[in-house]
Order: structure tokens, then C-alpha cells, then sequence
């Protein structure tokens, strides 16, 4: 591990030339100077990679890596593969952060002794709507119950407001799972519940541009539709299995989805303890214990 390299960050790059300025600006203007900055060039067909050029040749903390187009999470698990940093924090190419971002999150990982730090972030619409979360204070968690409160794991589940311990991921040998949508959600309920402390850190965002035109938004993606059901699956095994306490009803998954002439009629969703039936799929109308068995 380089003494000199205090975070490594991730940029998957993939057909972003209209947007990868504005990214590759808000991180080679970091105000912690001590950073590499890894842009995975996943088979972009546009000028993506000659932007990527541009900005190596101007600051050589940029390293480039080409590869054929692997998805999101192939791109990702490339860059952890070389990364030479104490910290690990991931930007989709797309996104922006604020240039204090790292290091006011760096500073509080390494103050508290925390696997993970995580920052508050703004969805940025092109209506210039935006939710956050409610990160107000600069706070210590240790159980996994409050990390994934939190973090809103139930909802969010997302990586990029993150920065990571490069020798926990390694000691846990976590990696993104490759072809699947969604990805960040299974990434997030491992990492917060196996690391040691996470800290919250104000004042400081990650902005998530909201891309219509991007793959995970296209309305009409039935593989989208499949892998957020699969994922949920996923990460509520996961909770069970490790017994994790979350409020019962917090994190549901579907079960099974009742359609009629092409439209959702009702559907069963199960949580930690109860399935729960969804009129429209959205409704919730009634809750009943789920049937104590020993199959997972």
C-alpha cells in the first residue's frame, strides 16, 4: 500500500462523454491532494476515452484501464483489483462530488478508526428536484441494526457516498457481483454489517445525476424489473441468515406477483418475520406471520 495515496477512487467510464468533464473536474480538484484516480474505460464507442486522455495527460494521478464492456460491476472489481490507496471510494463517471468530499470523509475514518465512512448525497434531477438523506452530525455506529438505519440499506443501498478501508474489502474478499442490475444494494448489506464501525459525515455530498436515458432507467428493461426482485431476495437471506435485527416489515422482498391481462393484481412480499399482500402491487392490505421452516 503507497504511504502517498491516501483513497483511491473508481471511475467506471462507459459512453459519458457529455457528462465526464464534470465528474473528472470534481475529483482532480479534490482538496485532498493525496489520491489516485482509476477510470476503467469499459467499452465506451463514443469520445470517452479520449476525454480520459485529455485529462491524464493534464494530472498524472489518473490511471486509465480499457477493457470490453463488462457492465458496472466488472468495471468496478477491475479498478479494486489495483488500487493502491489506504481507502477505496467509488464515482460513476455521470455523478459529481463536492471537492471537499473525500477529504472530510478520509479525516473522519481515520479519527473514529472506521472500516467505512459515509456522506450525505443529493439526487439531482433535471428539475432540479432533490431528496437527501438526513446525515446532520458526525457520528460513530457499531451494531449493524443502526448502520443499515442509517444508510437506509432498505432503500438505498449505495455505494458511491462511501468510502472504504482497502484492507477490510480485501479481508472479506468483497467484490461486486458481475451482470446483474442493482448491484450496489448486496455490495452495501455485507460490507456495513461485517465492518468494525461506520461514521456519518455532514456538510459534504455526493451528487447523483438522475439520467433518463441511462440503462437502470429505461422504463421498459424487464431484466431491471427481474434483478431488483433478485436482489432484494438476495440481501433479506442475508439478513435472516445472519440473524440480523432489523424491525420486522423494514426490509421486504417480493415473493410472488399475481398479474391479470398483463397488470399486477396483488402481490406477496416477505420480511425478516411476516409476508405482506400489496394490492396493485403497492397497497399494502394485510400482514401475517411467515410459516416457521427450515428451508432458506
Amino acid at each position: 500500500m503507497s504511504q502517498n495515496i491516501f483513497v483511491s477512487i473508481i471511475v467506471p467510464v462507459y459512453n459519458v462523454e457529455k457528462y465526464l468533464s464534470r465528474c473528472l473536474d470534481s475529483l482532480i480538484n479534490q482538496t485532498l491532494k493525496e489520491i489516485e484516480i482509476i477510470c476503467v474505460n469499459d467499452g465506451s464507442t463514443d469520445n470517452s476515452l479520449s476525454v480520459l486522455k485529455e485529462y491524464a495527460d493534464k494530472d498524472k494521478r489518473i490511471t486509465i484501464i480499457s477493457q470490453e464492456n463488462g457492465g458496472l460491476s466488472s468495471a468496478r472489481n477491475t479498478g479494486m483489483n489495483v488500487v493502491k490507496g489506504e481507502y477505496i471510494g467509488f464515482v460513476d463517471s455521470d455523478d459529481w462530488v463536492d471537492l471537499d468530499f473525500y477529504e472530510k470523509l478520509y479525516n473522519s475514518a481515520k479519527k473514529y478508526e472506521c472500516d467505512i465512512a459515509a456522506a450525505d448525497f443529493v439526487r439531482q434531477h433535471k428539475n432540479n428536484k432533490k431528496k437527501r438523506l438526513n446525515i446532520t452530525q458526525e457520528k460513530v455506529y457499531e451494531t449493524t441494526p443502526e448502520k443499515y438505519l442509517i444508510c437506509k440499506t432498505y432503500r438505498e443501498g449505495c455505494v458511491w457516498n462511501k468510502l472504504y478501508k482497502t484492507e477490510f474489502l480485501k479481508k472479506i474478499n468483497l467484490k461486486f457481483v458481475v451482470g446483474i442490475f442493482y448491484e450496489d444494494k448486496d455490495f452495501t448489506a455485507r460490507s456495513l454489517h461485517f465492518s468494525n464501525k461506520l461514521v456519518t459525515v455532514p456538510d459534504t455530498y455526493y451528487n447523483y445525476f438522475v439520467n433518463d436515458k441511462s440503462i437502470v432507467k429505461t422504463r421498459k428493461n424487464p431484466k431491471k424489473d427481474e434483478h431488483y426482485i433478485l436482489v432484494r431476495q438476495q440481501v433479506l437471506k442475508f439478513i435472516i441468515d445472519n440473524n440480523i435485527n432489523v424491525p420486522d416489515g423494514l426490509y421486504k422482498a417480493e415473493k410472488s406477483k399475481f398479474k391479470l391481462f398483463g397488470k399486477t393484481l396483488f402481490s406477496i412480499k416477505e420480511s425478516t418475520k411476516s409476508n405482506y399482500i400489496f394490492l396493485f402491487g403497492k397497497i399494502n392490505i394485510f400482514k401475517y406471520k411467515k410459516r416457521e421452516t427450515n428451508e432458506r
